[in-house]
């Protein structure tokens, strides 16, 4: 089908627009430069324009847009860009959407969310059922979902992708530690008895498709791995997987320091559960985190 993505230069979007185009699938970029080749329409999310245009013909949406989290320190400034570069996104593409006549509209909507919805949560497992908690993360996540209401409305199938630390050597939470490992100075942090929901690559991938081909789910999905660790399990693995010492603990100012903005989702204990992709049949390359890691490490 036709395929319209927005956020799709990230390193998440870019290659799952690959996996896409592999699939058959005629993937349209939504991008903000003027286009540079026949595959990519322009728009201006932070004015609310998006030519209706670009949806005609489309089967489906998928929008991974918003402001890196580990990009830039967390000033006020930029937690403002955090939000209103996954709120404006979503709501313009999920207003365009609805104002379409209905044999015009896109089938799903699917787009981002995060885990942080569900804030810190210590050592209580939660699902799609548990309701937002507290903090910046976690109001982020209720404005950047409830934007997609439009669509919802107006009938449009709309997933909302809760993703957790999706696991590749080059981006997102594993790419800093990696050298300080390597180093042999890693270690747990910041007292490593926070939880982590992780994912591989090619299960958050395969999630993303299955979810496009699923025309029975809607709603919130926890796209992560059937095992979250804590941070103390995770070093452990990691440590053993680059076959280098994993002992030297690394105090939360050293991580804010390592990690920047990102120190606050690692900071964070989330112990994530998926509970609408196994139900769905969703099956897992990587169901426990020494495969995934050695994925991560070895792609």
């Amino acid at each position: 089908m036709r395929i319209l993505a927005a956020g799709a230069s990230g390193f998440l979007g870019s290659r799952l627009i690959e996996r896409l185009r592999a699939g058959g699938h005629e993937v349209v970029q939504l991008v903000r430069h003027p286009p540079r080749d026949p595959g990519q329409v322009q728009w201006n999310p932070a004015a609310g324009q998006l030519d209706p245009t670009a949806l005609a013909g489309t089967g489906a949406v998928v929008n991974l847009a918003g402001a890196g989290v580990g990009d830039q320190r967390w000033t006020d400034r930029y937690r403002e860009l955090l939000r209103t570069s996954r709120v404006d996104t979503t709501r313009t593409l999920a207003e365009t959407i609805a104002a379409l006549p209905p044999t015009d509209r896109p089938a799903v909507l699917v787009n981002a969310s995060a885990i942080g919805w569900y804030g810190d949560t210590g050592d209580r497992t939660v699902t799609e059922e548990t309701p937002a908690g507290d903090g910046f993360l976690a109001d982020m996540c209720r404005v950047w979902e409830a934007a997609t209401g439009p669509a919802e409305s107006a009938g449009v199938r709309v997933v909302r992708l809760r993703t957790g630390y999706a696991l590749h050597r080059e981006a997102g939470f594993l790419k800093p530690q990696l050298l300080p490992f390597r180093l042999g100075i890693g270690g747990p942090l910041a007292g490593g008895r926070q939880w982590m929901p992780w994912i591989s690559l090619a299960d958050w991938l395969g999630a993303v498709e299955f979810l496009l081909d699923r025309d029975d789910i809607a709603g919130p999905v926890n796209v992560v791995g059937p095992a979250p660790v804590t941070n103390n399990e995770f070093t452990r693995e990691l440590g053993a997987a680059l076959h280098r010492p994993a002992v030297l603990p690394i105090p939360g100012f050293a991580l804010r320091i390592l990690l920047g903005g990102l120190a606050v989702e690692a900071l964070t204990s989330s112990r994530v559960l998926p509970g609408v992709l196994p139900r769905a049949g969703f099956t897992y390359r990587h169901p426990d985190l020494p495969g995934a890691l050695r994925a991560a490490l070895d792609d």
